[in-house]
């Protein structure tokens, strides 16, 4: 029977997607954004174009003082075109800004969450597995940096678990028990594979115990390796 499990692999795919859809929805808000402001500028030349316009419809303007009128119309033209030109400069700036600043958030936000994520489930599972290799030569399961000795009955039982695993089968216990005795599993019986379980959950489990929560003091003793904040006897 097939099992549908979240890892944190997948977990890690999904928040890259997050972060791939919110970078490209970022960069086209801002882009759309940077194209709606420019285009809202009004054109450079406008206001020269202008002055252009009344040299032509006032050619009777002769005077000294209405000709330097125009200059001046015409000198303040080109500054206004220089300044939209910088005004142009400065928010394409501010936009390439305003875009790294958040995608920088966008990532940090989702990296935070997948953290958290992360954080619950070994909070929640107590242990997070990144590794397991069963020496069944030695009669030895690696777990994570850990090696722990389990008879070879236990160890087999270990074995037939991550080849389940692995092909995403869950199997009961007369499945078990078939498979390690090379029996059907109509012969078998159910309290025998769950007999295995629990030889291999108690063995295995003392281990696990023994490694994760008591320290061994050179030449002291023995000591708990817990916060003591986080003892409660009642």
């Amino acid at each position: 029977m097939q099992v549908n499990t979240t890892s944190v692999s997948d977990t890690r795919a999904a928040g890259t997607r997050v972060v791939a859809l919110g970078i490209a929805a970022v960069v086209l808000i801002l882009g759309a954004a940077a194209a709606f402001l420019l285009w809202s500028l009004p054109d450079a030349n406008a206001f020269n174009a202008r002055v252009e316009q009344l040299f032509v419809e006032n050619a009777d303007l002769t005077s000294e003082a209405e000709i330097k009128l125009l200059e001046i119309l015409a000198q303040s033209g080109t500054a206004f075109s220089e300044t939209l030109g910088s005004y142009r400069v400065v928010i394409f700036v501010l936009m390439l800004f305003a875009t790294g600043l958040l995608i920088a958030s966008l990532v940090f936000v989702v990296t935070i969450v997948v953290l958290n994520r992360r954080i619950g489930a070994i909070e929640r599972q107590g242990i997070q597995v990144s590794s397991l290799v069963i020496n069944r030569d030695e009669n030895i399961v690696a777990l994570n940096d850990m090696e722990f000795k389990l008879t070879g009955a236990a160890i087999e039982t270990l074995a037939v678990l991550a080849e389940a695993r692995m092909d995403g089968d869950v199997l009961s216990g007369a499945e078990i028990e078939a498979v390690i005795s090379g029996r059907n599993a109509s012969d078998c019986e159910e309290a025998a594979g769950a007999t295995r379980i629990k030889r291999l959950r108690d063995a295995l489990g003392n281990q696990i115990v023994a490694e994760l929560l008591i320290r061994t003091v050179a030449r002291q003793g023995y000591v708990l390796s817990i916060d003591q904040k986080a003892i409660q006897m009642t």
